[in-house]
């Protein structure tokens, strides 16, 4: 965590801390419904909701597309006006949704929810997080904060992921792969319940230990929205470059989600231990989020970005080639945890990226908007190309396929970020800031 003196406010360590804690667990708990429920149990909410991999995509893809919208104005929102107000409305409205999805709404009411997501989660609350985080990391300890807010994010998506599947199987008969979809859409209810109330809770939470401005409106701005912020940023080399870098990640980010289907479907496991792998991927974030924080901060962070890329090149042509072998159960957790190592390392830091490239703080919000429009991108095609490869290509070719073009963003991501740091020294030999 940063130092006290690094605070803008003049805040205290514990002080700030609190905030970050704050901002930890609403920045999970607030996608824990529209995305991580799905991550831990797909193979189950497929059969209950009665969907096929493509149709939710297409679920996912309209928030994604909402999300596009959402994001821009997001960010100059999030420039002017109160983290905690923005962040517990949010809060309020997701939880919301997750009483409506209890009641195992159609195809097409599951599209609706899902669009109503993305205003919540994206147009409210997203930029508002990010800039929050910035500004408590002063100017020394970017990395440690990005890192800390995605480190703790994953250590609590890892809690509920490995609590929910802990209940979820005691929901069950012993022998799971008995359970029938009676008894199984009764679990996956009672998990929604639960992670709906977590959600609310999160809002109290934010109220309670967020100031209502943590940055004084005195920094440059007033709180009239204007596109001054979007005209300032729009021109930066550095914007575009980032933006490169983060979709590259986000692709990889998507593919977690099918670690536990992947295991179903190429290795005929059952939905627990389906689940039980999935939560693999969970409780490597933490470590690898806030490790290169430290490390970032250390050695640069773009450094470490640059690694994180070759690991998860490389993790995805280890699936891609098709060598793991269902009776080595170890060999696919090992390449799970490889893989998820450099995609968790890259969501930890990729943002830290703005003291780098000598971004104005009080533009943030609105460079977090342009950025997320190209780089959060893949929620609009991510989830329908890759379920639509695995529903055309069954068994193992399906996935070959994903963890191909995981690959491939990587290598492009790799590219970007080399990119980014000449672009960056180069200013620096030429005394620009």
């Amino acid at each position: 965590m940063p130092e006290a003196s690094d605070s803008p406010e003049g805040f205290s360590f514990w002080r700030r801390f609190s905030i970050m804690i704050a901002l930890v667990i609403s920045g999970e708990l607030v996608f824990i419904l529209p995305f991580v429920l799905v991550r831990i149990f797909r193979p189950t909410y497929l059969d209950v909701f009665g969907l096929t991999n493509a149709e939710l995509g297409t679920a996912f893809s309209l928030l994604g597309i909402v999300a596009m919208i959402a994001y821009v104005p997001g960010g100059i929102i999030a420039d002017r006006f109160s983290a905690r107000r923005l962040m517990s409305l949010a809060l309020i409205i997701t939880g919301a949704g997750g009483l409506y999805l209890r009641t195992i709404p159609s195809i097409m009411e599951l599209r609706l929810l899902y669009t109503f997501w993305g205003v919540s989660t994206m147009l409210l609350f997203w930029a508002a997080m990010l800039r929050a985080t910035r500004e408590c990391g002063g100017d020394r300890s970017q990395g440690r904060a990005f890192g800390f807010l995605d480190g703790g994010r994953g250590l609590t998506a890892a809690s509920f992921a490995s609590g929910s599947v802990i209940i979820f199987s005691m929901l069950l008969p012993s022998d799971a792969g008995l359970a029938n979809l009676e008894e199984r859409t009764a679990a996956l209810k009672q998990i929604i319940s639960i992670f709906t109330h977590m959600v609310l809770l999160a809002a109290l939470l934010v109220w309670v230990l967020v100031p209502d401005r943590i940055a004084s409106v005195a920094d440059g701005l007033n709180n009239r929205l204007s596109l001054e912020g979007i005209r300032k940023v729009l021109p930066m080399p550095t914007l575009w470059l980032l933006s490169l870098i983060v979709v590259s990640a986000y692709v990889g980010m998507k593919s977690v989600a099918f670690f536990s289907q992947y295991a179903s479907d190429v290795f005929g496991y059952d939905d627990v231990a389906a689940a039980h792998l999935g939560t693999v991927s969970f409780w490597v974030r933490p470590f690898a989020a806030i490790g290169a924080g430290f490390l970032g901060d250390r050695f640069g962070n773009s450094r470490l970005i640059v690694l994180s890329f070759i690991v998860v090149a490389l993790g995805g042509l280890i699936f891609a080639s098709n060598v793991l072998a269902a009776g080595i159960y170890w060999s696919i957790v090992g390449t799970v945890i490889f893989t998820s190592i450099g995609i968790y390392a890259l969501r930890g830091i990729y943002f830290s990226l703005f003291q780098e490239a000598k971004m104005p703080m009080v533009y943030t919000g609105s460079a977090i908007g342009l950025i997320s429009v190209i780089g959060y991108s893949p929620d609009i095609f991510s989830a329908y190309v890759f379920g639509l490869l695995i529903d055309s290509f069954p068994g193992a070719l399906g996935y070959q396929y994903v963890f191909g073009l995981v690959s491939v963003f990587a290598l492009v991501g790799l590219v970007a970020t080399v990119c980014f740091q000449r672009l960056v020294k180069s200013k620096l030999d030429r005394g620009l800031s």
